[in-house]
């Protein structure tokens, strides 16, 4: 037939693929790749409960009295955490302010005597040591470990989503993530530190609940709570609640930032946690921030890294307003502009991605130190170049006409540059540049003294490309400060024309923050979460009605063109993430459509020379527990519907299997022990390719080939088997992860032929999650240690209660049920509980889904 013809064109190919191939089936899974598939380098996390009898006799040793302890337990945990991330920013803005300040007032200083003296080339070779030594260090920190590159919210976003990608919650990550962004930032670059604190807070609470550290394993302490994936997951979220609110002041905006950009799993019990974890941030932050910089311990007077300030308008103008009603005529249009502003800024960095993956990546790491290195020198000379040469002197307002109070205008008249402007005026170009880049928000936000439209337009548009330019550079970079400028600068100019041009009485800090806000939510399509760290960071909630338009208007108008900046990057890393929901057309495909009906299985009773060889020669994370279901072999063979997609199945899968088994009968010869090396050698006839023209599946019918030697002691495969026999249904049980099959073969749970399976060594709870989160391989497991010949009985520690679906259910509720409940794997299961399939996250992701529905017209 065709699909007989089909088969043997695949196998005859997949032989000549493999005729040079020289390496064991374990080197290649190794080395990142198999023989019939490419390994994924994604891999979801367990986020659904594993319910066995170890589990089970945890929670019947479980009273009231343990619950309320392990719920204290949570809680005093969200707390520290909280304090922990609330030191971290103090430390990272310490620093900041120190090297900023130094480099500023030596080279400040330098210009104001080299302005005389015609020496400024000194005062720019100055600013560029300054700035390249310290982007060279933050470089060098990121070739440590890569992973601390850009802000690392796409990062926990995918984490959060159920990815698991190496290293991102490592205290060697968290170590090269907050040295290297204070680092970044005193470099002058257009980054801010507000991205990589998000990055550092998750890692601190994936890292402290643990009491445990991979890089320094002698920290262990005996603590048996939060072994899993689902608790560390609850505690990320909080810490990357706790970074926003540390940055912010915002504790709730950091609460709402976690549910609506970072955690896909939510339940209410978390959202307290979360809320206390975030408090916690910010009242130490506060605490400690109001002391050092007022010495007035207790004052609570800097609630977050970045603070625009309060909003107000003078007492003695009594016309003034902050925003009127015909205003927001001019925050929607605003809105308009941002996004379209922000959606050409995501396409140009998507773009330098795209390039920086194809011809720097590839190359030596030196390269991204370089490319940092000329991102600074560029940086810094023309920030050096507008300042001396496009800056304009303004003349200085007075601080009763600021848009502020008395302590406020003074704040800001000690952040103005008067390079090469008299006293009595400031140069507005240099007080932009030569400045913090909180500084210069405070600027744009509250100085009521003019800058000049075409100092503005400069200043965007210099901001705007050089931002674009740096964020993707191996350096930890976060965005939301540079957007902030750089909208804040288009709000201002607007307010500018409004105010000087039409002669419109408009409050000018206001036009600047919905500028800023329309630019950053066309940047990274935010919304609740925004408009609330924004009204917080702001002290005034009537601002909350134009902020929260503004962001509406710039979502759409972005969304329109493309993603957000972090849907960007997560899609061009290739991580599997999963949406909110899938399409409508979607739903004309069935979870039979999708799933991976090739499946490498288990039996309940298993020998250990078949564990071993399945583990070597796979790469799969889960396997299915079944027995084979002789009751309904009558059925099979009439054609019963609820059985024949089974035999559909089977067939189509028979040539893989054979394969599969050529590959482990090589694999187990190479074993050390003499039992696994001549366990296959009666089987080499029946692996052989076939002749050409050959049926190769009535061929291995007829040598009565069994898929898995020995898997099953009572009922191995006989010679006596008929074909039926051979295709017989397989009746599912529930699922054995990798992770405890390895652990039941290093801790030797097994049992010996002439004995029953009660004889069988018992694994606690505590002692399978023991090694968690970093299980052993089974390549690192001793094989001259195992009796190949022993039995292992799984049934104890296989999930008997997953979630499973029908072969006939519709995408849209096997997606629902998939990323609602956190899955990693969903077993398809017919009416009569016969396993057909199974579908992971690659089942699951838009790219695949719309091959499969491009598949699904074309069959039709």
């Amino acid at each position: 037939t065709a699909n007989m013809a089909c088969c043997r064109s695949c196998f005859c190919c997949q032989c000549c693929c493999r005729e040079g191939e020289t390496r064991t089936p374990e080197e290649l899974v190794r080395k990142g790749r198999t023989t019939d598939r490419l390994i994924s380098r994604w891999r979801s996390l367990d986020y659904d409960r594993c319910i066995n009898e170890p589990y089970v006799e945890v929670l019947e040793g479980l009273d009231n009295k343990k619950a309320r302890k392990y719920e204290a337990v949570r809680w005093m945990m969200a707390f520290v955490i909280g304090v922990t991330v609330g030191l971290v920013g103090l430390f990272v803005d310490f620093f900041v302010r120190l090297f900023t300040k130094i480099k500023f007032s030596l080279v400040g200083d330098s210009i104001e005597t080299c302005s005389d003296k015609g020496c400024l080339f000194l005062s720019l070779l100055e600013l560029l040591c300054f700035n390249m030594t310290f982007v060279f260090i933050a470089s060098v920190l990121v070739l440590i470990e890569p992973v601390a590159a850009g802000s690392g919210i796409p990062e926990i976003k995918s984490y959060l989503n159920g990815v698991k990608i190496p290293g991102i919650v490592r205290f060697r990550t968290f170590v090269c993530k907050a040295a290297g962004v204070l680092f970044s930032v005193a470099g002058g670059l257009f980054v801010g530190k507000e991205g990589p604190m998000i990055h550092s807070g998750a890692i601190v609470g994936a890292g402290l609940p643990q009491f445990q550290s991979i890089t320094f394993k002698r920290i262990k302490l005996d603590f048996p709570y939060f072994r899993s994936d689902r608790d560390k997951r609850d505690f990320v979220s909080a810490g990357a609640a706790a970074g926003v609110a540390a940055a912010f002041g915002a504790p709730i905006g950091g609460t709402l930032f976690s549910l609506e950009e970072g955690s896909s799993f939510w339940n209410q019990g978390l959202t307290w946690k979360v809320l206390f974890c975030s408090m916690s941030a910010t009242f130490t932050l506060n605490f400690f921030r109001s002391g050092i910089n007022f010495n007035k311990w207790g004052s609570f007077q800097l609630p977050g890294l970045l603070n625009f300030g309060e909003f107000k308008c003078p007492d003695s103008d009594k016309s003034c307003h902050l925003w009127t009603a015909v205003d927001l005529a001019f925050f929607v249009l605003m809105g308009l502009v941002g996004g379209l502003l922000g959606a050409l800024f995501n396409c140009l960095n998507k773009c330098l991605a795209k390039y920086r993956m194809k011809h720097i990546h590839p190359k030596a790491r030196f390269f991204r130190v370089l490319e940092s290195l000329l991102v600074a020198m560029v940086t810094t000379v023309v920030i050096f170049a507008a300042s001396i040469l496009l800056g304009e002197c303004r003349d200085l307002s007075s601080p009763t006409t600021h848009n502020n109070t008395l302590a406020g205008s003074e704040e800001i008249n000690s952040t103005i540059r008067q390079f090469f402007c008299s006293n009595k005026t400031y140069n507005d170009m240099a007080t932009l540049f030569f400045n913090p880049q909180e500084a210069a928000i405070h600027q744009l936000f509250h100085q009521d003294g003019t800058f000049s439209p075409v100092t503005l337009s400069v200043f965007f548009l210099l901001y705007f490309l050089l931002a674009c330019w740096t964020y993707g550079v191996s350096v930890p970079s976060g965005l939301f400060v540079p957007s902030l400028l750089c909208g804040a600068a288009f709000g201002r100019l607007v307010a500018n024309i409004l105010r000087v041009k039409l002669g419109i009485g408009i409050h000018s800090g206001t036009f600047a923050l919905i500028g800023a806000a329309a630019f950053l939510g066309g940047v990274v399509r935010m919304t609740i979460s925004l408009t609330v760290i924004l009204i917080e960071s702001t002290n005034e909630i009537t601002y909350g009605l134009p902020i929260m338009i503004t962001l509406m208007v710039a979502k759409w108008t972005g969304d329109f063109f493309n993603k957000g900046i972090y849907d960007i990057h997560i899609q061009l890393k290739g991580v599997p993430l999963l949406e909110w929901e899938t399409e409508v057309e979607m739903d004309k495909l069935t979870a039979s459509d999708i799933m991976e009906p090739n499946l490498t299985y288990v039996y309940p009773h298993t020998r250990v020379q078949s564990l071993v060889s399945i583990l070597r020669t796979t790469v799969y994370h889960a396997f299915p527990v079944v027995t084979e279901n002789r009751q309904n072999e009558r059925d099979f063979m009439k054609g019963n519907i609820l059985i024949s997609n089974n035999i559909r199945f089977k067939k189509s899968n028979v040539v893989s299997r054979a394969g599969e088994q050529r590959r482990r009968c090589q694999s187990m010869k190479s074993y050390p022990s003499s039992e696994l090396r001549n366990v296959c050698d009666e089987q080499n006839a029946a692996v052989e390719p076939a002749e050409e023209g050959e049926d190769l599946l009535q061929q291995m019918l007829e040598r009565r080939h069994a898929p898995y030697p020995n898997l099953y002691p009572d009922q191995s495969p006989s010679e006596e088997w008929t074909m039926e026999e051979r295709f017989r249904p397989l009746t599912f049980h529930g699922l054995i992860l990798r992770s405890q099959l390895v652990n039941l073969l290093i801790r030797g749970v097994c049992y010996s032929e002439n004995q029953s399976s009660a004889s069988q060594p018992r694994l606690s709870y505590a002692e399978m999650t023991e090694d968690y989160p970093r299980y052993p391989d089974i390549h690192e497991v001793d094989l001259t240690l195992l009796n190949p010949l022993m039995i292992v009985d799984v049934t104890p520690y296989m999930n008997t209660s997953p979630y499973t679906v029908s072969p006939n259910t519709r995408i849209s509720q096997v997606f629902n049920l998939f990323r609602t409940m956190g899955l990693r794997h969903l077993p398809v299961v017919n009416a009569v509980g016969e396993i057909v399939g199974i579908i992971t996250r690659h089942n699951l992701t838009h790219e695949f889904l719309v091959a499969k529905l491009r598949q699904h017209y074309i069959t039709i």
